[in-house]
């Protein structure tokens, strides 16, 4: 079943993205309807994070949310097979010379990615413009579990670390002029985390960010990527350095990462992972949420 998954994949490659796209949106839409616990999850997602709006409200951007997942499901088969040329009509990136001018400095670069459903595209793309280093978590799958690999890995010199490597495999590439493609905004559990707010509630956040850019004497610049409307495509932004960061306080620091995200998210909701338990680890005494 997986190599028969991984085939069809292949063969939608083909397919231009203004076809390919209201077919992901239509998948998408099949899974709001089928996948009952994790709509759930995405339901008690936005409850949380936008309280002022109506089951109504929250119902319509949760069906939007599911219609981009799916569309991000099957245009990860441009990432992994499109050729390059194709690839940079796709996916445009603004932003550039932020990350050009720190490594022609000589500086260590962190590059701050959350988890928005064009993040897979936006690795891929950016491969495309160096030897980049990631944190990489093997998939259980090992069909799925080589191409998710060979997408992340297949232009000039990629190094994937495993989450078993360290801080030290991660800082040594970042000190050795390799920028860091980092997702520090799911809930990975207590270890390495405290609770800052994020859209208001309480949420386990790691703390590598500070911690890494810290270690290496990175510059943070934030890397965000949006799905553009129908067969638009994506753009992939990275602005500029962070300023005064990491700062005295690790809880500072998070909690401005944190703050930074909803500002995003605010602005394309429907582009965020929600369907990921972003609560799932609690304040001792507090109640599960899912």
């Amino acid at each position: 079943m997986s190599r028969l998954m991984i085939g069809l994949l292949w063969l939608l490659h083909f397919l231009p993205l203004a076809l390919l796209a209201p077919l992901g949106t239509a998948l998408g839409r099949l899974l709001y309807l089928v996948a009952r616990s994790r709509r759930r999850v995405v339901l008690t997602n936005l409850r949380l994070c936008f309280p002022a709006l109506d089951d109504a409200e929250r119902r319509a951007l949760a069906r939007r949310h599911f219609g981009l997942v799916g569309r991000s499901m099957l245009e990860r088969s441009l990432a992994w097979w499109a050729g390059p040329a194709r690839l940079r009509r796709i996916c445009r990136v603004d932003g550039l010379e932020h990350l050009q001018a720190l490594r022609a400095a000589g500086r260590p670069v962190l590059l701050l990615a959350p988890h928005f459903l064009g993040l897979d595209m936006a690795g891929t793309r950016l491969s495309m413009e160096g030897d980049f280093v990631s944190v990489y978590s093997p998939q259980k799958n090992k069909v799925f579990d080589h191409w998710l690999h060979h997408g992340r890995s297949r232009f000039n010199d990629q190094l994937l670390l495993s989450r078993h490597d360290g801080v030290r495999s991660t800082v040594k590439a970042m000190k050795s002029g390799r920028p860091l493609y980092y997702l520090p905004d799911l809930d990975y559990g207590r270890k390495e985390s405290i609770f800052v707010p994020f859209f208001g509630v309480p949420a386990a956040t790691i703390t590598g960010l500070p911690r890494l850019a810290r270690l290496a004497g990175a510059a943070v610049v934030p890397c965000v990527t949006r799905i553009l409307p129908g067969g638009q495509g994506y753009v992939l932004e990275l602005g500029a350095p962070w300023e005064d960061f990491p700062g005295a306080e690790v809880e500072a620091d998070v909690r401005r990462m944190n703050a930074w995200l909803e500002g995003v998210v605010r602005t394309m909701p429907e582009q965020y992972y929600w369907v990921h338990r972003r609560f799932k680890t609690r304040p001792p005494g507090e109640p599960k949420l899912y």
